[in-house]
């Protein structure tokens, strides 16, 4: 009898909607939940990754009653799988986008997005009405090199870890309050400012440099310690809390207490009346700076270099409004 011939290998190339169906299952863990997200019937999606299987020549998921989960060929699939079909999209994107309209994509985050650069950008609008901007106000950290991102703009300290950006401007740390508020409630002294509501981030734990934020830090600066509190320091008549930065300023806005606010984020609300700054001389430095990052990718498009060069302007405005005098031609920074 002869002997047995090896099955030939597997050559062909894998479909692509056999690689989407993976990727769908592997990130949700749950047929019906990557069927609903590829818009295909859940048995579609169950022959097509049986198909992968097929043509890979190993099981990629383990199958249970209730539940799915990858075996050792499914995460090695996986961590291949994800980012190369984030790369094709991106790059698909970027195609897209070259052949139709100009559009500047900017991630940051929601309080500078709505503080400082949603105000802003009517300017740069009516000088460039044939540039789209998108914006997307996230925290989440973004792949320049694979997203489909031109900018990133970020507030860190200087040699954080993160990539290599360009310094627009520092900043400092103001105690604000609305007029109105003051008109009932002058503030000269700190015994004044123990009578208010001070108002504070709620999540300024989360992460090492949003301490920098605290009232916690200003008092420990500027208040001698009490035997009355916990922390040995002066506490104030209530605290409001919020999540977001924005969130704290509006507040201020409206009259219902005394933040801690970030100088370049309320300058504009400081110099047009909406905003008094409170005891100024007890202004708090600040490590953190912001920055702006560019995508390799996008470096070279004119509507990009425009839109940079705009902020550029924009920032050197609020470096003068907040007294920066760092020259940020000569200050290396990063993300």
């Amino acid at each position: 009898m002869p002997p047995r011939s090896t099955p030939a290998a597997r050559t062909r190339p894998i479909s692509m909607s056999y690689l989407r169906a993976f990727d769908a299952v592997a990130r949700h863990l749950n047929f019906r939940i990557a069927a609903e997200d590829l818009a295909l019937t859940q048995s579609a999606v169950s022959r097509q990754i049986q198909a992968l299987e097929h043509e890979v020549g190993a099981a990629l998921f383990q199958r249970h009653t209730r539940s799915v989960e990858l075996t050792a060929a499914g995460r090695l699939m996986q961590l291949a799988t994800h980012l190369s079909l984030e790369r094709v999209d991106a790059t698909v994107r970027q195609i897209r986008q070259n052949t139709g309209r100009k559009s500047v994509s900017i991630t940051t985050w929601a309080s500078f997005a709505s503080m400082w650069l949603i105000p802003r950008l009517e300017a740069f609008q009516r000088e460039h009405p044939d540039i789209d901007i998108r914006i997307d106000a996230s925290d989440a950290f973004v792949d320049l090199h694979s997203a489909d991102v031109d900018l990133a703009l970020r507030s860190a300290e200087p040699h954080s870890g993160l990539a290599q950006g360009e310094r627009l401007f520092g900043e400092q740390l103001t105690l604000v309050a609305s007029p109105w508020l003051l008109k009932t409630q002058p503030i000269h002294t700190l015994a004044d400012l123990m009578a208010c509501t001070w108002i504070e981030s709620s999540d300024l734990q989360s992460a090492q440099h949003l301490q920098w934020l605290s009232w916690q830090r200003w008092l420990e600066t500027y208040a001698t310690p009490t035997t009355s509190a916990q922390t040995g320091l002066p506490s104030p008549a209530r605290w409001l809390y919020f999540n977001y930065t924005h969130q704290v300023v509006q507040a201020a806005l409206t009259g219902q207490g005394v933040a801690l606010a970030r100088l370049p984020l309320v300058a504009e609300s400081l110099a047009n009346g909406n905003l008094v700054e409170v005891l100024p001389q007890t202004r708090l430095s600040s490590p953190l700076a912001y920055w702006l990052l560019r995508a390799p990718h996008s470096d070279a498009r004119p509507e990009v270099r425009a839109f940079c060069d705009w902020l550029r302007m924009q920032a050197a405005q609020t470096r003068e409004a907040i007294g920066d005098l760092a020259d940020p031609d000569t200050v290396d920074g990063q993300d």
